[in-house]
């Protein structure tokens, strides 16, 4: 009698990652990722990104990988920094709930939710498919130059004449607005160099949007970067941080900001993690040859 074909798996296992900050146990979560066009790079042939692409096996076009992070403080309470794609954007997003689920977290359990910028691969996941808080409990918290520049007129106004940042025209702008909409009396707007949450500061890195940050997590003698979009695609940012991206909305800040972050944290030799870099997204940045070389941190199963 023949024993029983085991079936192949047909999907991956869950994309969760926990490592600590001192006291702080930091979970990275994957959203997925999004495919697209070498035509949002700025200041760099198509032809050129992609065969910068190719020379280190990564896929042309472009698969951008998305990332959000889960603070668990010592006091028992729990932050979201970012909260992925949601159900509006490509199948291959939107990854976040069921991977909270599978790190045994509930939506509920959120007490805060820490936006880097309004993006919507960083913000539609703050609300369900028909609009509600998916978060019934949190506090939304975002830079007050972020929320100034979405809920702005002016700035809508000059997105649909020029395009610059948001390529769809100022879709962007009432999407915001949704999304923020369910967590209207529970928000609050902080600036840079404050504490956002027990051990984690606002760090200020305008350019892709007026209000995007960083977060930078600090305990026990450790500490750790989230630096937000430093950088979409590492394999070529990172060599040549003159490249932006159609979707900033300063190019010139974003390039400027980039280049300085890089300055500080090879100097300081600072521990960074990333919403674009791959999972588990953690890593250090380098000064190599002239340029910059990203290391990967090694994983590991023990915290």
């Amino acid at each position: 009698m023949n024993a029983p074909m085991a079936s192949p798996p047909t999907a991956q296992v869950p994309a969760i990652h926990h490592r600590r900050v001192g006291d702080v146990t930091l979970t990275v979560v994957s959203d997925g990722f999004l495919e697209g066009s070498m035509a949002v790079l700025q200041n760099i042939t198509v032809e050129e990104s992609s065969e910068m692409l190719r020379a280190v096996f990564r896929p042309v076009p472009r698969r951008t990988s998305l990332n959000c992070f889960i603070i668990h403080g010592p006091d028992g309470r729990v932050a979201l920094i970012d909260t992925g794609a949601g159900t509006h954007m490509q199948k291959t997003s939107g990854q976040l709930p069921k991977n909270l689920a599978a790190a045994g977290i509930a939506p509920g359990d959120v007490d805060t939710i820490l936006l880097t910028h309004m993006h919507p691969d960083h913000s539609n996941g703050l609300a369900t498919a028909d609009w509600n808080a998916a978060f019934p409990k949190a506090e939304l918290a975002m830079h007050a130059a972020e929320h100034a520049y979405w809920t702005s007129a002016d700035a809508e106004a000059e997105v649909a004449r020029s395009g610059q940042g948001v390529p769809t025209g100022g879709a962007y702008f009432p999407m915001a607005k949704r999304q923020m909409a369910p967590y209207a009396d529970r928000m609050r707007f902080f600036a840079h160099g404050q504490e956002v949450f027990p051990g984690v500061t606002a760090m200020h890195f305008p350019g892709h949007t007026p209000g995007h940050c960083g977060f930078l997590i600090a305990s026990g003698g450790q500490s750790l970067l989230i630096w937000g979009d430093i950088v979409h695609l590492p394999e070529v940012q990172v060599p040549r941080p003159e490249v932006t991206i159609l979707f900033d909305v300063d190019p010139h800040q974003a390039a400027a900001t980039r280049r300085r972050v890089f300055d500080m944290v090879a100097t300081e030799k600072t521990h960074i993690a990333g919403m674009h870099l791959h999972f588990p997204a953690t890593a250090h940045l380098a000064r190599e040859g002239g340029t910059y070389r990203l290391y990967p941190e090694a994983w590991t199963q023990v915290l």
